[in-house]
């Protein structure tokens, strides 16, 4: 019942993420941050099972920091894909595999800003905007009819207000609050929420 976006421009990427966290059919809080830091200029949105996200998430973490530590450089966007794949494939053949999908946004100096969408298959694709969760249903075809790779950052967030509200629109289930985060050349920016009141 979540819902992860990312958009990706050709000088940052946006990448938002909802703030619900729920059991069943009771939502325990709207406050959950569902974006984690793996680098400077690396973040990674995660959905899944809640035990399963925030482990996982957090194991990718401390491993590319471990990486910076011993070499004194980090990992690209592209490298830490990769590295967080082959973890993936790597559970999913054992008997206790993560249950989780993913969308890693980051910036390279010699590449720029990238996207890559993951799940829990362990399959991947660099993408230019994608979307996670049943808020995808609705989100996919507003970014694929608005979507131009040099917009600025307050039209990307724009968009992105476009494809929240028509989540809450649509979507039985309510998902009131998404975290937005920006990556650019000059690392990561948390931007405003969006919220139902920026909405109105």
């Amino acid at each position: 019942m979540e819902c992860l976006l990312g958009i990706k421009f050709n000088d940052f990427v946006l990448i938002a993420a909802d703030m619900t966290a729920a059991q069943s059919v009771i939502v325990m809080k709207t406050d959950e941050n569902k974006l984690f830091k793996l680098s400077n200029k690396l973040v990674m949105a995660v959905s899944g099972e809640s035990g399963d996200t925030t482990q996982f998430a957090e194991y990718i973490a401390k491993n590319i920091q471990l990486y910076k530590m011993r070499n004194t450089y980090e990992l690209s966007p592209a490298e830490a894909a990769a590295f967080t794949r082959r973890n993936l494939a790597d559970t999913l053949r054992s008997r206790s595999p993560y249950h989780v999908n993913l969308l890693l946004a980051g910036y390279d100096a010699k590449d720029g800003p990238q996207l890559y969408y993951m799940d829990y298959l362990a399959s991947i694709a660099k993408v230019d905007y994608a979307a996670h969760g049943y808020g995808g249903f609705f989100s996919l075809s507003i970014m694929d009819r608005n979507y131009l790779k040099n917009l600025s950052k307050q039209q990307g967030y724009e968009l992105l207000k476009k494809c929240v509200k028509e989540v809450q629109k649509r979507l039985i289930i309510n998902l009131p609050n998404f975290k937005v985060q920006c990556i650019d050349k000059d690392g990561i920016q948390d931007m405003p929420n969006i919220t139902p009141k920026d909405l109105e």
